[in-house]
């Protein structure tokens, strides 16, 4: 069994190069199941409808999100009907949307879990409790539970990860937008890797123009119109493989590749 994720797709650049490259993909890796984080897949804020529907019509089976998942007012038009579309479980109650769902994949059964975390990012329920709970009332029901969590603190993701291992079958972090290079089995079975990075523009800074960014820190204020990054792409994400009885995580792969 092997599953597919991948980072944060980042506006139309990333979008369109998923939409080419994911059959290719998929065959490459021989992977079952594909799951992307799609929080900035709409101009680099939010999601749509339109494009929610683009991104399953590739080939992804389940959309993940972040903090940036209400960025987009469309979202609230089909965030509560879309159960292929996750954001984050801790938000505070009630909520629009499923933090958590359980796939079918041929006789497997595959729980989708998204969390966000609360170090330099909103205050929400804690993502600890939260992945406690959540463990709790699927475990039984599921062969594989994948868990990406969203945050901006590696401290926290690795601490994430040794949290659950031995519970969740695979943990990995989206929202820098910049890979690490730890992908590892942990100690009691669990796939991890601190951040898979993101797919759409190398030459920009995580996705935007690198100009409109410098200024912006140089200046430390509002610099001008919002603008895009161009030039060379990239794909970032991981393959986590699974043994077909046990279910434990055997391997976990990084993907890092260049188009022009």
């Amino acid at each position: 069994m092997k599953i597919l994720v991948f980072g944060d797709i980042f506006a139309k650049y990333g979008r369109k190069l998923i939409v080419d490259e994911l059959s290719d993909i998929k065959a490459e890796y021989k992977a079952d199941f594909v799951i992307a984080n799609g929080e900035n897949s709409a101009n680099g804020k939010g999601i749509t409808r339109k494009v929610y529907n683009e991104l399953r019509s590739c080939g992804i089976d389940v959309i993940t999100s972040g903090n940036h998942i209400w960025d987009n007012k469309d979202v609230y038009n089909f965030i509560q009907e879309e159960d292929r579309m996750i954001r984050p479980a801790n938000y505070p109650s009630p909520c629009p949307g499923r933090g958590y769902e359980v796939y079918r994949v041929g006789k497997v059964r595959v729980g989708v879990v998204n969390l966000s975390g609360t170090t330099y990012l909103n205050p929400l329920d804690n993502p600890f409790d939260v992945a406690d709970k959540i463990y709790e009332e699927i475990k039984n029901i599921c062969d594989i539970i994948m868990l990406d969590f969203h945050a901006e603190a590696t401290s926290e993701k690795i601490a994430m990860g040794y949290f659950v291992d031995g519970r969740f079958s695979g943990v990995y972090g989206t929202h820098t937008h910049v890979q690490t290079a730890d992908n590892m089995v942990l100690e009691n079975g669990t796939g991890y890797i601190t951040d898979v990075g993101m797919c759409g523009s190398v030459d920009g800074v995580i996705g935007v123009d690198r100009e409109f960014i410098v200024k912006k820190f140089r200046a430390q204020r509002p610099t001008g119109k919002y603008a895009l990054a161009m030039g060379k792409r990239q794909i970032n994400g991981a393959v986590f493989t699974f043994d077909d009885t046990t279910f434990k995580c055997t391997n976990v792969e990084r993907i890092y590749k260049i188009y022009d």
